[in-house]
């Protein structure tokens, strides 16, 4: 079924961001606003609690800057797409550099702002599944793979499949998560999960497979989401709502 993207605007100028707003509503008009926060500690909290698709976030801000948020954001699952929206263009390198999709200065140009809704569109997902995929499953007399390789320069860094703990869908790249170790490898996670173990990695989300070896627990929150607990690693992975089944009693 379609999806509808979801963003947060965050700037300490009600002003600016209530312009922003309105400038996305007819840029974007099938997305939706989850709504207008001005500092960075509040948009932290609603990041956590509403999960949006993009955050169109201010640089400097009082109590947590932009970038400390994207920071915070950098590297979790499910983490938002970041829009850098500022009236300072000395933070760019900075603002890529905890990959931001795009960097806006203040004011917004529409056209501008229209180029950066249609890069989003290409990064987003445009449907989810009302039900879970069937189980992956090996083509016959197929092996599964037992290392993962990883290049970096010159050298080839080869990953046992058993100290994965889980793999995360990143554009063009998958993000292999090991117990105290992080590699990208230019492949789909589609294409992974026809070649890993099915019986030990299962897919939890749309751009997670976990390996259930280095699960400790399933738990629901209290607004009804499901995560994973890990054995080896301090973060939590969201299970979508076609997945939960696999870790229900009965």
């Amino acid at each position: 079924m379609p999806m509808t993207p979801r963003y947060l605007i965050v700037d300490d100028e009600p002003r600016l961001a209530e312009r922003l707003a309105e400038r996305l509503a007819v840029a974007w008009p099938d997305a939706q606003c989850l709504g207008l926060w001005h500092d960075g500690l509040s948009a932290r909290d609603a990041i956590e609690q509403q999960r949006p698709d993009v955050v169109f976030l201010d640089i400097r801000m009082p109590g947590l800057d932009g970038l400390l948020l994207a920071q915070h954001q950098l590297g979790k699952a499910n983490a938002p797409r970041v829009v850098f929206v500022t009236a300072y263009q000395d933070h760019a390198l900075e603002a890529f550099g905890v990959a931001a999709v795009d960097y806006l200065c203040k004011p917004v140009d529409p056209l501008r702002l229209a180029a950066t809704v249609a890069r989003l569109k290409t990064l987003l997902p445009t449907t989810g599944p009302d039900t879970a995929p069937p189980p992956a499953s090996l083509p016959p007399g197929q092996a599964p793979l037992r290392f993962l390789r990883a290049g970096q320069g010159d050298t080839v860094q080869l990953i046992a499949s058993d100290s994965v703990v889980y793999l995360e869908a990143a554009d063009k790249y998958v993000r292999v998560l090991t117990a105290d170790s992080e590699h990208w490898l230019r492949t789909s996670l589609k294409t992974l999960h026809t070649q890993l173990d099915p019986e030990y990695f299962w897919l939890i989300h749309r751009s997670i497979l976990v390996n259930i070896r280095h699960v400790s627990a399933a738990h629901r929150d209290e607004r009804g989401k499901w995560q994973l607990s890990l054995t080896t690693r301090p973060e939590r992975l969201p299970v979508a709502a076609q997945y939960v089944h696999l870790f229900r009693q009965g």
